[in-house]
């Protein structure tokens, strides 16, 4: 591609091709804004792992076209986010057509069974996160959500404002 000698057509194809591609991915993101790579929803967690996938598929290319495809991918990748993101921002019934409900775990002190057989959620697990969030005792722990991203938030203290569960589903 670069050099007639194999190690140092190699090594220069691995660093400029990782350099032209890393670049090319932050101006995609400069372009479509920090909400590329956030966890908010599941579509923007497989944006994100996907988009990684193919920066690596970019930096191994061995020929130009090899290098074309997955950049361009990735443009379109977030450029699809991004049109997520934003038919998501307009549409209640887009919304929840393409993104799953956060459950709820634990209300109270009570642990719902129900939820978390229905979600897989362990009870080892959820125990562990509320260890992590320093819950000290059931008592003190006014709600657990599976959020849509996988993520388990862990509410606690002395009250909870209603807000916060909005759009929390809650199994029976």
């Amino acid at each position: 591609m670069f050099f007639e000698s194999t190690l140092l057509d190699l090594i220069a194809r691995a660093i400029l091709l990782s350099i032209i591609a890393l670049s090319w991915v932050i101006f995609v993101v400069r372009v479509i804004g920090l909400r590329a790579f956030s966890k908010m929803t599941a579509f923007d967690f497989v944006a994100t792992i996907a988009t990684g996938s193919l920066l690596a598929g970019a930096c191994q290319a061995t020929s130009w076209p090899e290098f074309a495809q997955p950049a361009l991918a990735i443009a379109a990748l977030l450029g699809a986010q991004y049109t997520v993101a934003r038919l998501r921002q307009f549409s209640q019934r887009f919304e929840t057509v393409v993104e799953n409900e956060p459950v709820l775990l634990m209300r109270d002190g009570v642990i719902l069974d129900d939820a978390l057989h229905q979600t897989r959620v362990a009870r080892a697990d959820l125990i562990a996160k509320l260890r992590a969030a320093n819950a000290l005792d059931f008592s003190q722990v006014r709600a657990v959500v599976l959020e849509t991203t996988g993520d388990i938030s862990v509410l606690h203290g002395s009250h909870l404002s209603d807000t916060l569960l909005e759009g929390v589903h809650r199994k029976q």
